[in-house]
C-alpha cells in the first residue's frame, strides 16, 4: 500500500533538522577549536560564515511556519539556507583543494596565534615559536577527510534537506 499524504507540507522537518544541523556543525567545529586546541585558518573561518549566517534564518523559517505566515516566507528562507549551505560547501571543496595540494591556497592564509603572551619580556620567544596554522596543511584527517572535506559533506547534507523542503512547502 503506498502511503502518501495529501496534507499540505509545511517544511517544518527540513527548516528544523537543517537549523539543528548547522548548529551542531559549527558547534562542533568550535568544540575542536575551544576544546580540543585545533586553531583554525583563514579559509576554515570562512567556512564557518554560511553556518553564521543561516542559523537565524532557520530560526526564522521555523516560526514563520509555527507563527503560520504565507507558505513563500518559508520557502524563501529555506531557500537562501540551501544557497548558503552551497556557498560553504564550494568553501570547503576549494579549502580542501588547498590541502591536497591540487590548486593554490590563498597568498596569506594564517590567523593570529593563540596562547600568545602578554608579557613583554616573553614576548619575543611567543613571537618566534607561535604560529597561526597553514591553509595548506589539514589539522587533522578522519576516515581521510580534512574538516573541509567533512564540512562539504555536512554543507551538501543541509543544502540538500533544505532545498527538498522549500520546493515542497505548502500551507
Amino acid at each position: 500500500m503506498n502511503h502518501t499524504s495529501s496534507q499540505p507540507s509545511t517544511g517544518l522537518f527540513p527548516a528544523l533538522a537543517t537549523t539543528f544541523g548547522m548548529a551542531g556543525t559549527v558547534g562542533g567545529a568550535l568544540a575542536f577549536e575551544h576544546i580540543g586546541g585545533y586553531i583554525p585558518c583563514a579559509l576554515c573561518l570562512m567556512q564557518r560564515d554560511p553556518y553564521y549566517y543561516s542559523i537565524p534564518l532557520g530560526i526564522l523559517a521555523i516560526l514563520s511556519i509555527l507563527l503560520k505566515l504565507p507558505a513563500w516566507t518559508t520557502r524563501v528562507l529555506l531557500l537562501l539556507i540551501g544557497i548558503a549551505m552551497l556557498i560553504g560547501a564550494g568553501i570547503g571543496v576549494y579549502h580542501a583543494g588547498v590541502e591536497w595540494h591540487f590548486w593554490e591556497g590563498p597568498a596569506t592564509c594564517a590567523t593570529t596565534a593563540q596562547g600568545v603572551s602578554s608579557n613583554v619580556g616573553d614576548l619575543l620567544g611567543d613571537l618566534d615559536s607561535k604560529h597561526g596554522p597553514s591553509c595548506t596543511d589539514a589539522a587533522l584527517r578522519v576516515l581521510g577527510l580534512s574538516f573541509a572535506g567533512w564540512n562539504v559533506v555536512a554543507s551538501l547534507v543541509l543544502a540538500a534537506i533544505t532545498l527538498r523542503g522549500a520546493a515542497k512547502v505548502r500551507h
